[in-house]
């Protein structure tokens, strides 16, 4: 198939991964792993700055318990009103890969509530439900998955039907793309931090990391993908400088920039900045960043490993050491990046990058704020941020 619009989100591609590997060193506290996946015969097309859109499944055994829970055979017809089906699925389906199993919401603590024989737990359901407990009722759902919630209110007996139309739509999870295709036009790398953790008592998994991690088999399992084309891409004019800060999982596309850069002869430099927690188990990629360093094609490598030391460092403040150096590059042109964590790690770069222009360029900080604007609006300054 060689049209790239026969494979689409909605159409996705079964892929296969062609290699898995463990991308910390033994005593980590992180699991971090790096995927190839063959696009061959799908007629996808990337370029370095995209992502790969993954459809996961859900855990078997966590299918197989909520199915107990419900007295419920699998086979039984559902039509989760989400999906817009022509006609029903069997439930064991729509469990097991049509629908998200996580963040239950008040709506199913008021069904449970209308469904229990038992008068303890209408009583502990009407406790969570009464205006003054919003805030306990909000903490205590964030503890729980669905499955916690029929194991916890046994007396109130749910139709099939009745629990899938509580259920979102399981959506597809977005990896930025750590390859260029100019040296792997037909696979692209992804670069993925294993969610493990536990609440109220339970094992916890990301759905998609440990699809990827644990239930997907190299070469045999097709894994549905398709890719997702971003904003996000190294400058058009191969002598523009790059600045790229990717701490963890950040460092994904800018594996795929200094890839495509070293492979299109781009003749502008390129600054990396990467953070984790260990240089010695989480330094991702190390071997290739060094090798592209003695190599020329890495003109400048800042790491920053928060607990190599007793102060935590983090890449803001390698920003702030080498604040000289960095507006030397951005008032020459560079181009400037920020990929992964939105909620801080951005955040503080980004502010960071406001202090730096400020002090160096001797702005005042809502200068220094239009200087960013302006970056922006030239496409100098991209986030790929999640």
């Amino acid at each position: 198939m060689s049209d790239s619009a026969v494979f689409s989100k909605d159409h996705p591609f079964p892929a296969r991964i062609t290699d898995h590997r463990l991308l910390n060193q033994p005593g980590s506290a992180k699991e971090t792993r790096h995927f190839a996946v063959s696009l061959a015969g799908s007629g996808l097309h990337y370029k370095a700055g995209d992502s790969l859109g993954v459809f996961p499944t859900n855990r078997p055994e966590e299918v197989a318990e909520l199915l107990r829970l419900l007295g419920a055979s699998g086979d039984e017809p559902v039509s989760p009103a989400m999906l817009k089906l022509p006609a029903p699925i069997p439930l064991r389906e729509a469990l097991a890969g049509r629908l998200a199993l996580s963040k239950p919401t008040r709506k199913i603590v008021e069904t449970l509530a209308t469904k229990s024989a038992s008068a303890d737990e209408q009583a502990k359901l009407a406790g969570l439900l009464a205006p003054e407990s919003k805030d306990v009722l909000t903490a205590w759902l964030e503890e729980r998955e669905f499955v916690d919630l029929l194991a916890e209110f046994p007396g109130a007996r749910l139709t099939p039907q009745e629990f899938v139309d509580h259920l979102r739509k399981l959506m597809p999870r977005l990896y930025s793309i750590a390859s260029s295709p100019k040296v792997f036009p037909s696979e692209v790398h992804l670069t993925v931090a294993v969610v493990r953790y536990e609440t109220n008592h339970r094992a916890r998994v990301g759905v998609a990391t440990t699809f990827l991690a644990d239930r997907v088999q190299p070469h045999a399992t097709p894994v549905p993908v398709f890719v997702s084309h971003s904003h996000f891409g190294v400058p058009e004019d191969g002598a523009s400088d790059c600045i790229m800060v990717g701490p963890g999982t950040g460092i994904a596309p800018f594996r795929a920039f200094v890839q495509e850069r070293a492979a299109t002869g781009a003749a502008g430099r390129n600054w990396l900045f990467f953070g984790d927690q260990h240089r010695a188990t989480d330094f991702l990629y190390g071997d290739e960043w060094e090798a592209w360093l003695a190599q020329g094609k890495l003109t400048r490598l800042d790491t920053a490993f928060s607990r190599d030391q007793i102060l935590k460092l983090y890449v803001q403040d390698r920003m702030r050491e080498n604040a000289a150096e960095l507006w030397a590059w951005l008032r020459g042109g560079a181009h400037f990046y920020i990929c992964g964590d939105a909620k801080r790690m951005a955040k503080d770069v980004d502010t960071a990058l406001h202090d730096v222009i400020s002090q160096q360029g001797g702005m005042t900080l809502p200068q220094a704020t239009d200087y960013v604007k302006q970056m922006k609006k030239d496409k100098r300054y991209q986030r790929d941020v999640y």
